[in-house]
Parts: C-alpha cells; structure tokens; sequence
C-alpha cells in the first residue's frame, strides 16, 4: 500500500435544526467504501451514540441518517482531500479543509466535537482560524484507541448531550 490522494466523496449530515456538529478526520479506508461515516464494523461510533440516546444501534445508512437528524446532530469531516496512507490519520498530509460554513451558515450549530486527537489538531489548524469557533476534543471511536473502553467513551462523550 502507498500513499493515495483521497478527496472526501460525500456530503454533511445535517438540517435547519443541527446543534450538536461532530467531525472526524476523514472516512476509512472501509467507510469510503461503504461511502458513509464510521463504516468499519470495529469503529464504535454507532454503538457509542446508540447507548448514549438509549437507542437502537442504526444499521444502514438511511437509519443512520435519521438518527443523527433525530438527535439534533451534524456529521461531517474536517478534510476535504489530503495524502494518505490507507486509513491511517497519522499518515495525513497535503490537507486540504473543508468549509465548515456548509453547516455553520445553515444549521444553529451550539457547540462543536472532534472525534479524536487528529481530527482536532486538523480542526484547530486548518478551520478555527477561519470560522472562529471553538472545539471540544473528544476520544476517538476508533478500536485503535485501546485505552477507552466502551464506558470509558460513554463518560467522556455524555457531554455531547444537550
């Protein structure tokens, strides 16, 4: 495997009534795929928001959708294209972002998460100069980031409820 330009090939989720924005870095290899957000089985996003809402986990990609709406969230990434190896976000360079006043401008978005250490090191580098509006980093989703557990992630992601 070698690195790959990867230019992000779908859109945000989001509505007129989106106040909760949550951004990752940019699709896996495996949700490119699938050609939406958190698409790896392993990845425990789903899973996460499902026991943080009392919910079902959503299956397919309409559900997922409809959840997120349902719940007040706006999904998206903070790059638009970069150079990558695989799925690997430490191997991120030549980022190009993307315009978060696609959902800003559009959605009353109160408060803002990354999910995982390079999302918000991206999100702080490339898009808080230009929008101006605060992160909070949370841990990743990823099943890379062995060190929380299922209800350690619960803990630290309860802040995203309003």
């Amino acid at each position: 495997m070698e690195y790959q330009t990867i230019q992000h090939t779908f859109e945000p989720v989001f509505d007129e009534n989106s106040r909760i924005l949550i951004l990752g870095s940019l699709p896996s290899v495996k949700s490119r795929e699938n050609q939406f957000y958190y698409g790896h089985p392993q990845n425990r996003f789903w899973k996460l928001l499902a026991l943080l809402f009392d919910s079902q986990v959503p299956e397919t990609i309409v559900q997922k959708k409809a959840f997120l709406l349902c719940h007040h969230i706006a999904l998206w990434d903070v790059i638009a294209q970069c150079d990558i190896f695989g799925s690997s976000d430490s191997s991120i360079r030549n980022v190009m972002p993307n315009d978060m006043s696609v959902i800003l401008k559009h959605a009353p978005i109160q408060r803002i998460y990354v999910n995982g250490n390079k999302a918000y090191e991206l999100y702080e580098k490339y898009c808080y100069p230009f929008c101006g509006r605060k992160a909070v980093r949370l841990p990743s989703t990823s099943p890379a980031n062995a060190a929380y557990g299922m209800e350690r992630l619960k803990e630290a992601w309860g802040s995203i409820m309003l």
